[in-house]
């Protein structure tokens, strides 16, 4: 069996990210948001902006990284597995992947994301608190959830 294996962002990458994206489109994100996406990872690789994929025998099956913020915080940002691997428990491999990248970085100390009705349940099973919900916040019908999550010693 291939090993799922988590590495670095690579501009290679860009066509199978986004591929990813469209096929999560809708109901995870709304087609005004690929263009901000795509933009996005034509500026990786970036030292504030670590973005991974996780891939299965050289196919790239999900994507996401963090990003650095002032006061020991940092963002999940973009994260994403291919529509078809929903269900493998990918999502959870992507988050332990950030989680621990976050906790690599000197002087994080906590995490925060913005994510929609349809994760936020996903993401409070890891012990994110739910700070605040805008309806319709990512478009119609996407509302946004903004949480954190303190980071403790491991």
């Amino acid at each position: 069996m291939t090993e799922i294996q988590p590495r670095p962002y690579r501009p290679e990458d860009l066509a199978a990210c986004l591929a990813i994206f469209d096929g999560n489109t809708p109901p995870f994100f709304a087609p005004e948001e690929r263009a901000e996406f795509c933009a996005f990872l034509e500026t990786l690789p970036a030292p504030d902006r670590p973005y991974l994929v996780l891939t299965k025998a050289g196919e790239v099956i999900a994507c996401g990284g963090l990003i650095i913020e002032a006061e020991g915080r940092a963002s999940f940002t973009w994260g994403m597995v291919a529509r078809a691997r929903h269900g493998q428990r990918l999502g959870t491999r992507l988050t332990q992947a950030r989680l621990d990248l976050a906790r690599s970085l000197p002087g994080i100390t906590g995490l925060a994301l913005s994510t929609s009705q349809h994760t936020h349940g996903f993401y409070e099973g890891l012990g994110f608190i739910t700070n605040s919900i805008t309806q319709d916040g990512f478009g119609p019908g996407l509302d946004r959830w903004d949480m954190t999550l303190p980071l403790g010693e491991t």
